[in-house]
């Protein structure tokens, strides 16, 4: 159980993380004059460091291990965290973002295994309540951050305090993790040799593709779904969002009892189904109030695949955790980035 909270412990500091940063954004950009368009050419710095965090954590776990690299990854996310704050310019904060992203990656693919292999010493699901903590912690970083926006604290001595107060509470729950010796393989077959999505990981790197597109889709796109097309007023406009957040925190402290008692694939269609249908019937409703229920079970349908996916992904035969891992969130990552440009061209 130990190694429970202490996993659940590193979720939820991730989260509380990138939360505490994005309410500075608007600040950041102001002090450095940028314009919308390079504002948003410099935040996907994130995203490029991402795709070299991911693959890179990926690999080190299947030789390390991967509770060592929770560690690593954890240092350079929480350094590069204080820095965009402290940007002289634009270069010196888009070269903190790509480490922030970086450190985020492989941290998100490290706790991800290290979450797995509990699972399999304890013998029950475990995963969705990890990325349950990961949105309290997103949560408990945006209410952190209104309060000391609120206090007139400075960005720089807000996100000092926080990554060195997540640097401390990681390092001390590494004490907890398991060894090396519980998500170290040695798989045979092809997949064991490369990271690249083969057979079943490419299937699995399909479906967080879609999961986290539509995610990013209505994280960008409900408030103006609901006031532009439906004519809702500002407040109402962000209840869709809330909506969503809301029902997806509640279904993954719940998911875990789902997959116990129905298994992975019937959960997953389970889900899907509210997500589809839910949401289907809002639309076709065209009304804001229904349109908030439709993105309430959005949320709860969208909120475990992930956890499922990736719990999958890193129990295949034949292929390293670390590496399918890997994999699974580079195609996810994409679908996130992908999906609200999408939507916009549509």
């Amino acid at each position: 159980m130990g190694s429970v909270r202490a996993v659940g412990l590193v979720f939820a500091l991730n989260g509380l993380v990138l939360a505490s940063w994005v309410p500075h954004i608007p600040t950041v950009a102001a002090a450095l004059a940028l314009s919308p368009g390079i504002l948003g050419r410099v935040l996907l710095g994130m995203a490029l460091g991402a795709f070299v965090g991911i693959p890179a954590a990926g690999a080190t776990i299947s030789r390390f291990g991967s509770r060592q690299v929770v560690g690593a990854a954890a240092v350079c996310f929480c350094t590069a965290g204080v820095l965009p704050v402290w940007a002289p310019d634009v270069w010196t904060l888009w070269l903190a973002l790509i480490c922030f992203g970086a450190g985020n990656g492989a941290m998100d693919v490290s706790m991800n295994a290290q979450a797995a292999a509990v699972e399999r010493r304890l013998g029950r699901p475990v995963m969705s309540s990890m990325h349950g903590m990961w949105s309290l912690g997103g949560l408990a970083g945006a209410g952190i951050a209104a309060v000391a926006l609120w206090a007139g604290v400075s960005p720089r001595r807000h996100m000092l305090a926080v990554c060195v107060v997540a640097l401390g509470g990681v390092a001390a729950a590494l004490t907890r993790f398991l060894p090396s010796a519980h998500d170290l393989h040695t798989p045979v077959g092809p997949t064991a040799r490369g990271a690249r999505p083969v057979g079943r990981v490419l299937t699995l790197g399909a479906m967080a593709f879609v999961a986290l597109m539509v995610e990013g889709a209505m994280a960008d796109w409900s408030a103006l779904y609901l006031r532009a097309t439906l004519g809702a007023t500002p407040s109402v406009g962000a209840l869709g969002f809330a909506a969503g957040s809301a029902t997806m925190a509640l279904g993954r402290f719940t998911g875990d009892h789902l997959v116990q008692r129905f298994g992975n694939v019937a959960t997953v269609q389970r889900l899907a189904a509210c997500a589809a249908l839910g949401f289907g019937v809002a639309l076709a409703a065209a009304q804001p109030v229904a349109a908030i229920i439709g993105f309430g079970c959005l949320g709860a349908g969208l909120a475990n695949l992930i956890p499922i996916i990736f719990r999958t992904a890193a129990a295949l035969p034949g292929v390293d955790a670390g590496r399918g891992l890997a994999a699974v969130s580079s195609a996810g990552y994409i679908g996130l980035l992908a999906g609200p440009p999408l939507i916009g061209l549509l």
